[in-house]
């Protein structure tokens, strides 16, 4: 069927891009030609080959519960399409359509699901496309490997949680290749805030796939409607492009600094464009998600889709428009660590024990923060700190308070001043003079906004996907999330929370004992009820020295050291110091007696030694004898990874990679240090090539593998590393869920899309 004959009601035999695609084509907007395979050759194919029975039982049991039972049927699923083949008298169709859109030309063959690309279900970048195809054979065979893509294993999954029929109907896409100079994705309304008035706009060098897959950091440009005007343009830095390579398919080009800084359009482009969104609008009567690219200065539109992901809250046309103008130039600088605007007075601490000078909604600006901070922290309206990278106490636990917080500013406590009314800009990392929340956007969202996740986002993940906590004010609101459970539950910080900054050791002295228990105990069953039968991995007690030294009788307790971050801590404090692990335990046997879903994490284990000792703690206690408990270790030191083998045979049940401190150590860098932040990399190769030696040791040996950390929600390369590793799971901060969720998707499809693409090229029988 060609997209000429085609309208948006035909979505059930043409799929929701090929049914648009005619829809578009039929308003004279400027598609590329091309034609559809209706959803019925699908089934006819299955049918001639004996197998859409068989194919249509096997969906129906897939566990989507178990990943690895999930991989293996979709793995069946997909090499019964490919076997069935295509049958001759639908080949010889195909190929009279295809001869008529040229001699041998190049052509995007791109899956087009019944059900996707509607306003309950996007499918997005779950079926397969692929792009500069040229060749009878090779259009075939990349037809049935787009009606095999109806099984991947995210798709499958996606169903069963969407309540969509298991029989996929899958129609398929030929079109006229754009080889894009220029391309992206735009959106008719603003999809953060749902502003009606303006229009968003992505833009990269080369094949859009780059944007629509999060590889790159493209261009992002506002404009509003009313106009249309150009509201905003924010470059991005892009270090590749997909184009057209010498042998006709896709090669990956890398750019230098100059090129992938470059704007990539120039305004009178970008009004073009939004003129175009408008119009696409305004024919379908609701907000439009959409593919584009220019060729030359020819601009081609490749698809549109409802937006599936406005709230009501935030699809209010009575929004009313912000300016989004900077300010004057901010009085300080720093890191952006945990993201939020909002306004205050400037209240300088030098130490936690000042902190009942600070009242609630004041910005505390601090030398730096420690566990101790936290009650403080607490009425804080925004955190600013003198120093600390982003992986230090202070970012961490900002992001899960959900305060706004800069640090690293080095001049914070100098430049500001107390009683000063300042703006906290979180995710740009400034501070401005007076309130200017109204010009550089809306006040700090509520906690559920910053939760919110779209329902692209919800679509299950291969890679398990748990969250971090320390604190359990919050445990109801973070466990309604799209997750698998607590991934690290950090046990220092809730001690420090649940003492109220008192030092374990100074409450036991004075004979408070179950005081310690009762406290922790109502602070943990608060998470585990909350999670259950999810699991809730604890981690025990990381001491450091000087972060514990702060807390109330503390000095008592902790020696100096010149070098707390590789001192006394971990695993080894609990060899010296059992009585207190052997408290720990206890805490954790009362509470896994009532909600069985809590585990436990060893941080920082050096050697083997070290971890036999606390595993003969632990099995002597009663939390040893409980059946089902899981045993889980951190991998932060660089040792692990000749040791994972041995821990396996020791009972050790899964590794966590700490990325922050394996970075640390793998390069030398104190990780809370401002002077030496540009150092500290989590992506640098040696560090990707102990992550991926540790994943790898822990496949081997039988164990799960998952990281912790920020990286796999803000940089897509580094979950796409993680991804290809084979990683079990990922451990992200609340506020990063969204993001993680659909860089480790995209991640997914592409390293499904890179295997498809292997094993098209290898030789087929006969």
């Amino acid at each position: 069927m060609w997209f000429r004959d085609l309208r948006r009601d035909d979505t059930p035999i043409a799929g929701g891009k090929g049914a648009n695609l005619g829809e578009l084509t039929a308003a004279g907007l400027p598609v590329p030609p091309g034609f559809v395979i209706a959803a019925d050759a699908y089934l006819y194919a299955m049918d001639a080959a004996g197998v859409r029975a068989l194919l249509r039982d096997e969906a129906a049991a897939a566990d989507v519960d178990d990943p690895a039972a999930l991989e293996a049927a979709s793995e069946r699923l997909r090499a019964l399409v490919v076997d069935a083949g295509m049958p001759a008298d639908t080949r010889d169709e195909v190929l009279a359509a295809y001869h008529a859109l040229g001699a041998d030309p190049k052509v995007a063959v791109r899956s087009s699901a019944t059900s996707e690309d509607t306003a309950e279900t996007s499918f997005a970048g779950m079926n397969e496309t692929f792009t500069n195809v040229a060749g009878d054979d090779v259009l075939i065979a990349r037809i049935v490997d787009c009606w095999a893509s109806a099984f991947g294993p995210r798709v499958v999954a996606y169903r069963a949680v969407q309540g969509v029929d298991v029989e996929p109907a899958i129609a398929v896409v030929v079109q006229e290749m754009v080889d894009s100079e220029r391309s992206g994705v735009m959106f008719s309304v603003d999809p953060a805030t749902g502003d009606r008035a303006r229009i968003v706009i992505e833009a990269a060098l080369g094949l859009g796939e780059v944007v629509v897959s999060g590889a790159v950091e493209p261009d992002t440009y506002v404009v509003a409607k009313d106009g249309p005007r150009l509201v905003s343009a924010r470059v991005g830095h892009q270090r590749f492009m997909i184009r057209q390579g010498a042998n006709g398919e896709d090669e990956r080009i890398d750019l230098d600094d100059a090129t992938g800084a470059r704007r990539v359009l120039s305004d009178d482009e970008i009004l073009e464009l939004a003129r175009l969104g408008a119009r696409v609008e305004e024919h379908y009567g609701k907000p439009q998600d959409m593919e584009w690219a220019y060729r030359g200065s020819d601009l081609y539109l490749l698809q549109s889709r409802p937006i599936t992901t406005l709230s009501p809250s935030t699809a209010d046309d009575a929004r009313p428009e912000r300016s989004t103008e900077p300010p004057s130039a901010p009085l300080v600088t720093g890191l952006a660590a945990a993201p939020g605007i909002v306004a205050g007075k400037v209240r300088i601490l030098r130490s936690a024990t000042e902190g009942r000078l600070l009242l609630v909604g004041e910005i505390l600006v601090a030398p730096m923060t420690s566990p101790d901070w936290v009650p403080t922290m607490r009425r804080a309206a925004a955190l600013v700190t003198d120093g600390g990278g982003i992986t230090c106490h202070a970012a961490i636990a900002s992001r899960e308070l959900r305060v706004p917080c800069v640090v690293g500013t080095r001049r914070a406590t100098d430049v500001l001043r107390d009683g000063e009314l300042v703006t906290v800009d979180g995710a740009a990392g400034a501070v401005y003079e007076g309130d200017v929340t109204a010009t550089i956007g809306a006040n700090t969202p509520t906690i559920a906004a910053r939760m919110a996740v779209t329902s692209e986002s919800m679509a299950p993940l291969a890679t398990r996907l748990y969250v971090n906590l320390a604190y359990a004010e919050h445990a109801e609101e973070v466990a309604a999330l799209p997750v698998d459970g607590v991934g690290l539950l950090r046990a220092e910080l809730m001690i420090t929370d649940a003492l109220g900054g008192e030092h374990p050791r100074h409450l036991l002295a004075k004979g408070g004992r179950e005081q310690f228990i009762a406290r922790m105990s109502e602070s943990l069953l608060r998470i585990t009820r909350a999670f259950a039968p999810r699991p809730v991995v604890y981690r025990t007690i990381d001491f450091r020295t000087n972060e514990f030294r702060a807390l109330e009788g503390g000095e008592a307790y902790e020696p100096l050291e010149a070098n707390p971050m590789i001192g006394y801590r971990g695993c080894y404090r609990y060899v010296r110091e059992p009585d207190l692990f052997e408290l720990e335990l206890e805490l954790l046997d009362r509470v896994r007696q009532e909600t069985p879903n809590l585990h436990v994490m060893i941080p920082f284990v050096r050697t083997r030694w070290e971890l036999e000792a606390c595993l003969e703690l632990l099995d002597a206690s009663p939390l040893g004898r409980q059946r089902g408990l899981h045993r889980w270790v951190m991998a932060e030191v660089p040792s692990v990874m000749y040791r994972i083998p041995e821990y396996a045979a020791m009972g050790i049940d899964g590794v966590s990679i700490g990325s922050n401190d394996l970075t640390q150590l793998m390069l030398g860098v104190d990780r809370d240090s401002e002077v030496c932040a540009e150092l500290f990399d989590e992506g640098d190769d040696a560090v990707l090539d102990a992550i991926g030696r540790i994943i790898g040791a822990a496949r081997e040996a039988g164990i799960t593998s998952s990281l912790c950390g920020q990286a796999p929600s803000t940089r897509p390369e580094f979950a796409e590393h993680l991804v290809r590793f084979g990683i079990t799971s990922v451990s992200v901060s609340p506020d990063a869920v969204d993001g993680a969720r659909q860089v480790i998707a995209a991640a997914e499809q592409r390293v499904v899309l890179d295997a498809a693409r292997t094993r098209a090229s290898r030789p087929r029988p006969g």
